[in-house]
């Protein structure tokens, strides 16, 4: 009940920061019955220093994946991207030519998702990496409920596994929970794998194998 009351406290507090009226829907309660699963692409793992080059997107509603509504876009970045950050994201100068200003790139996610709750595979690190950008420009940081697939996965295995020495890369939890890798590695790719991670774990029709 506390946490409950601090929750709505925060959510209240981040609502009194926001500059722009045009998204209060973002603290809408949600009434859509969807999730909205998503990843990002980006320059490095320091949201203090990196920057997104693209975010994907898909919506999860009765249990299925929405493959006809998920949402890609590529951002304009302010520096050179290394060749260790291509090697990883395969994201090339090249690929970025048509990307979007920042702001023009977040406004049209944070339409695409509403006050829908959000999944993700370490989560913490995307919400962070998006906050970057919406927080100088809205003064807010994101308020739609998060949902951790590998804290799911963790606490389904642990039973089996009482020592708790538990995998948690995506590549393991892909493989124990019998998804199948789509390959081509990119923010829509990931998206929809984590759905799937985040179905067969929540639906009962999974037992994560080793």
């Amino acid at each position: 009940m506390f946490f409950s009351f601090f929750e709505n406290w925060q959510k209240k507090r981040n609502f009194a920061r926001l500059k722009d009226a045009q998204f209060s829907y973002l603290f809408d309660e949600d009434v859509s019955g969807e999730y909205v699963v998503f990843d990002t692409e980006t320059t490095g793992l320091n949201p203090k220093v990196d920057e997104i080059l693209s975010i994907g997107a898909v919506k999860i509603k009765d249990n299925k994946i929405l493959t006809s509504q998920t949402f890609e876009v590529y951002l304009k970045n302010s520096k050179e991207i290394s060749s260790k950050s291509i090697q990883i994201h395969r994201i090339r100068p090249i690929d970025l030519k048509d990307a979007k200003e920042p702001q023009v790139a977040l406004k049209e996610f944070l339409e695409f998702i509403g006050s829908r709750p959000l999944i993700g595979y370490y989560l913490e690190f995307d919400v962070n990496m998006i906050n970057k950008y919406i927080q100088p420009l809205l003064g807010i940081t994101l308020p739609n409920k998060m949902i951790e697939v590998s804290e799911i996965y963790f606490e389904k295995t642990i039973t089996l596994i009482p020592q708790g020495n538990i995998d948690l890369r995506f590549d393991t939890i892909l493989k124990n929970c019998v998804v199948p890798n789509m390959g081509v590695h990119n923010a829509v790719n990931d998206a929809i794998m984590t759905a799937m991670i985040y179905l067969k774990l929540t639906q009962g029709e999974i037992k994560c194998h080793k």
